[in-house]
């Protein structure tokens, strides 16, 4: 998969894609990662890629001259879906990282100061994605996110395959807690379940205790998980299963 990002601080990407899993899927030819400085694609002596808001108000707005030019370049290659981080966007989850991975080419356009030009995104952009209500100063993190979720949800990327498909939100439950050695530690014991080495009794209690953790810290989650019947047998036996259809109705309401 490619990733093609449009930034003016191109540096900030440097470290972050040089560790851990997204290191070892670019050593392993599994993604390319392709910067793109915006300033190089400006026309005046300055390199200008902002101006004064028509209008008057404050700040910045990153003009359409230099990122359209930019974009056009990048899509001649091969063309990718565009996708530009604005605090605008559609909120950023699981299900997204997921779709994405689903293209060959990505191009993230990472906004800056008060945003782009409206025309450009009009004229451009395929869609907005939001990595949280809050501001950044521009869009380099979120685009590092998208990079960093899409990844580990390729085929092949995580060294096992049972990682992505298990992990928090992947089904809307957040994952259980996790165990490793000592068995104690300051007088807290590791649940005998999990010294069992039945794996019916310790897939149970995992998913017994992603779905308490889901009812303690996010119970809003339970309204798009789809049980199984034998999953509902179990939430019944455990007396969860009215906390869990309280939960649905409350979201519901």
């Amino acid at each position: 998969m490619r990733f093609d990002i449009l930034t003016i601080f191109p540096e900030l990407f440097s470290s972050p894609f040089r560790e851990g899993i997204i290191r070892r899927a670019l050593q392993a030819g599994q993604i390319t990662v392709n910067l793109h400085n915006i300033r190089d694609w400006a026309t005046d002596k300055h390199s200008m890629t902002d101006d004064r808001p028509f209008g008057g108000g404050e700040g910045m707005v990153m003009k359409p001259e230099p990122l359209a030019a930019c974009l056009r370049d990048v899509q001649a290659r091969e063309q990718g879906r565009v996708i530009l981080l604005s605090p605008r966007g559609v909120s950023y989850n699981q299900r997204a990282a997921e779709r994405l991975a689903g293209f060959e080419k990505l191009v993230l356009v990472c906004g800056r100061y008060e945003g782009v030009d409206e025309r450009f995104r009009q004229l451009y952009v395929d869609e907005e994605l939001s990595i949280g209500d809050y501001i950044l100063t521009g869009g380099e993190l979120a685009a590092m996110v998208v990079v960093d979720s899409v990844t580990r949800v390729l085929p092949g990327v995580l060294g096992c395959a049972d990682s992505a498909a298990n992990d928090t939100f992947s089904r809307g439950l957040l994952k259980h807690g996790q165990f490793t050695r000592p068995r104690e530690f300051e007088g807290q014991d590791v649940p005998e379940e999990l010294l069992s080495g039945d794996h019916g009794r310790i897939e149970q209690y995992r998913f017994l205790e992603s779905v308490r953790e889901t009812l303690h810290r996010r119970p809003s989650l339970l309204a798009g998980v789809e049980f199984t019947a034998a999953e509902k047998k179990v939430l019944k036996k455990a007396g969860l299963w009215q906390q869990v259809q309280q939960a649905v109705v409350g979201h519901d309401n």
